[in-house]
């Protein structure tokens, strides 16, 4: 959530010269922002999250006099002082889960989110979100007028395109996560089945997810033949992502469920054919003619990857019409959707 919007307001400093803008952020060494004439970067305290944005956002706010307030990150002050805007990325706070988290972060996230979220909504003046399939399952858990919710789609890179791909296409990469909804353990089960059948059995990279999780995972599933098959990277630098997604044969996208879904338009950019989900939000943005798969099925994630890796022509189409589908999305069009969000209270 935080890169979304860190992406539209440096879309914002190059489109807009006329408003005035502070961004209030958290101290910290990653210093993501330049202030410009008009764009203020504020620093504000520190610690605990609820704090900061009950207590020292509001107060904040009151002491620029602002005209409106955008909370960017799902939550939002109870007593913000001026109109409010908030993006909703998603409602999986209250919806029910597919597996309990293992970390404790997010879980403690999600009670924060599940009793401050339903609160701010009847607050808040705009919704902003990021699908039109997000957008009614906002309606539908929070009851909202269906004018109040705007859809502004996500961007994606210049720097994901074809010229970061490479010729050996080794392994075949997935973004793990704890999270429920991601379908680390379904997706395992998928590569399991991959490696049975495959003549090349190629490895799976894992990016963003611990060693000790992945082999509690395949305890689960009782595949510890696949550990030594499975590489994982931890934490990939943004500035890396391109050479990742651009050095493998195929990328899994295969969330139960996803608001938007960036990695996948990152791996389309790059030329890298992906299987993707065919729920949620997955197949508004990856169009119709993505390369999808049931993520409730691994044996159904496991022939769309031997497919890509059997039929050449099959490959071919799947690479030639990903890079035609992210024409269709940039931060800039991202960030004028929400300039005209921004003036609509003037």
């Amino acid at each position: 959530m935080d890169f979304v919007i860190l992406e539209i307001i440096r879309c914002l400093q190059k489109l807009d010269h006329v408003n005035e803008y502070w961004v209030f952020v958290a101290p910290g060494e990653d210093v993501c922002l330049e202030q410009t004439p008009n764009f203020h970067i504020v620093v504000l305290g520190s610690g605990f999250y609820p704090l900061w944005e009950q207590v020292l956002l509001p107060a904040a706010v009151r002491r620029v006099k602002a005209d409106v307030l955008h909370c960017t990150s799902n939550t939002a002050p109870l007593f913000p002082g001026v109109p409010l805007v908030v993006t909703l990325h998603d409602v999986i706070c209250l919806e029910k889960e597919n597996g309990s988290s293992k970390s404790l972060y997010q879980k403690m996230g999600r009670i924060y989110s599940r009793f401050v979220v339903p609160k701010v909504m009847r607050i808040c003046r705009k919704v902003v979100t990021v699908s039109h399939y997000e957008k009614e399952r906002i309606l539908e858990k929070l009851n909202l007028p269906s004018e109040m919710v705007k859809v502004v789609h996500n961007g994606f890179g210049e720097e994901f395109n074809i010229r970061a791909s490479s010729s050996s296409r080794d392994y075949i990469l997935f973004l793990g996560a704890t999270a429920p909804k991601k379908n680390t353990r379904g997706t395992l089960q998928a590569y399991g089945l991959y490696v049975d059948k495959s003549r090349r059995k190629l490895p799976l990279k894992i990016a963003d997810l611990s060693r000790e999780h992945v082999k509690e995972y395949l305890a689960e599933i009782g595949r510890q033949d696949l550990n030594d098959r499975i590489i994982c990277t931890g934490y990939v630098p943004h500035s890396e992502l391109p050479a990742l997604y651009g050095g493998a044969s195929a990328f899994l996208y295969t969330s139960f469920r996803e608001s938007f879904g960036i990695p996948q338009l990152e791996a389309m950019g790059c030329g890298t054919p992906v299987v993707v989900s065919d729920k949620s939000a997955l197949p508004e943005v990856a169009g119709p003619g993505a390369v999808y798969a049931d993520p409730y099925e691994p044996e159904s994630i496991a022939l769309k990857l031997l497919k890509l890796e059997e039929d050449e022509s099959f490959r071919a189409a799947a690479v030639e019409y990903g890079l035609e589908r992210v024409k269709e999305f940039s931060w800039e069009k991202s960030a004028t959707l929400m300039l005209s969000i921004y003036e609509s209270f003037k």
